[in-house]
């Protein structure tokens, strides 16, 4: 009888976050801690402290499409950085998988390892077989200024840039 309520428990959550809404522009930026790629804790209301932040999803290290997203952002971090813009990238990786990734693509800034969806769960980004959607979302003052809910490979930096000169 236990068991079967466990399962029922566990089930009935898993619909629930499978059904979540990702976070509109408006809504409060969720403040938790997560792993880093180097198995360090990142706390987020520090980096958001720091200005303007993009929080990226990303289905998969080292695939092509996250591997050209990640890039996207990463030849474009000077600019962006102009603007005072600090990057957090997640995904259901583990951190030596994020490390590999960050490594491989000398990538200059975090990668959150949500190995257990939290980070995915507070901003409401659907996960399927394990994986987060392509979602993006800009914090300034601790809420939400822009989602890109189907956010582009290639051009994702472009996309950003595009959001910034919209919210300023």
């Amino acid at each position: 009888m236990k068991l079967t309520t466990i399962l029922l428990f566990a089930i009935s959550a898993l619909a629930v976050l499978a059904n979540a809404e990702p976070l509109a522009p408006g809504a409060q930026a969720p403040v938790l801690t997560a792993i880093n790629q180097d198995s360090e804790s990142v706390n987020f209301a520090d980096v958001y402290a720091r200005g303007t932040t993009l929080v990226y999803f990303y289905p998969k290290a080292g695939t092509a499409g996250c591997t050209a997203q990640a890039c996207s952002l990463r030849d474009s971090f000077a600019a962006l950085g102009e603007e005072g813009l600090q990057i957090l990238g997640v995904s259901e990786d583990i951190p030596d998988a994020q490390k590999k990734f960050q490594q491989e693509n000398h990538l200059p800034f975090p990668l959150i390892a949500d190995s257990d969806g939290k980070v995915a769960a507070a901003f409401g980004v659907p996960i399927t077989e394990g994986r987060a959607k392509r979602q993006s979302f800009l914090i300034k003052d601790g809420k939400v200024v822009w989602t890109s809910l189907q956010a582009k490979t290639a051009e994702h930096a472009q996309e950003v840039k595009a959001a910034l000169a919209s919210i300023k």
